[in-house]
């Protein structure tokens, strides 16, 4: 066979070149997603307690002992959140739910425009060890006081699998991810719930937060990307009672 012409060689380069492209590209977009997914430490001082108390232990550990505590993150950020939290037992004192139900649980909000509408991932540790998602919708209702603890639809998932029995000294990371009106929610690393949330929950704008009910817990909270909001596009923090259930 002869020598190859000048201009096969040039073609082949240049599908050289473009086989490099592709290759850049695809690194780059990995590392744009890379960097879409990075988690950011969520320190107290931007921690909203509306109920209860959460303390600051050493580096970014913060600490829940109240009966009912309440909080939400006062920084726009994409509707992701990860707790990897040590569970320390019951809570000195024990206070039922509105509904009258006593209930010992941790879990996260996202889109949690008000106390009235939001999007619940709740781990009950007792009576009974279950993970449990809900859509709470109120519309034109914001407060407590308004809606109480009605407006409660618990979502069936499309996929879900058993969670661990929740013990205390027990260590656990319980992630969730709300993309539109799909939720993917995991616990060490494993999907245990998977589905849609159908139109009410699309309808929710706000930011992502915490709840536990009659239980101790130490933990670091990380969130989705901020969205770099402008400063005072969020509320400031609400009073106690805005968000009692």
């Amino acid at each position: 066979m002869g020598p190859r012409s000048t201009s096969g060689l040039a073609a082949l380069a240049a599908l050289g070149a473009c086989a490099l492209g592709i290759a850049c590209a695809a690194r780059a977009a990995t590392a744009t997603g890379a960097a879409a997914d990075a988690l950011t430490p969520v320190k107290r001082q931007n921690l909203c307690v509306t109920e209860g108390a959460v303390g600051a232990a050493a580096g970014a550990t913060l600490k829940v002992d109240s009966a009912k505590m309440r909080a939400y993150v006062n920084v726009a950020t994409r509707q992701i959140i990860d707790a990897h939290f040590t569970y320390l037992g019951a809570t000195a004192d024990s206070v039922p739910l509105g509904s009258g139900a006593m209930r010992r649980q941790f879990g996260l909000k996202l889109r949690a425009q008000d106390a009235c509408n939001l999007v619940y991932v709740m781990w009950r540790v007792e009576p009974e060890s279950k993970l449990v998602v809900s859509v709470k919708t109120n519309p034109g209702q914001s407060t407590s006081a308004q809606c109480g603890n009605r407006g409660y639809r618990n979502i069936k998932p499309k996929r879900a699998s058993a969670i661990p029995v929740l013990k205390s000294g027990d260590a656990h990371t319980l992630h969730a991810e709300l993309n539109q009106a799909g939720l993917r929610v995991s616990i060490d690393n494993v999907t245990v719930w998977e589905g849609a949330l159908g139109p009410d929950a699309e309808t929710l704008n706000g930011p992502v937060g915490i709840r536990s009910d009659n239980a101790r817990f130490e933990l670091e909270l990380k969130t989705g990307a901020p969205l770099g909001a402008a400063p005072g596009s969020l509320p400031g923090c609400r009073s106690a009672a805005a968000d009692t259930e």
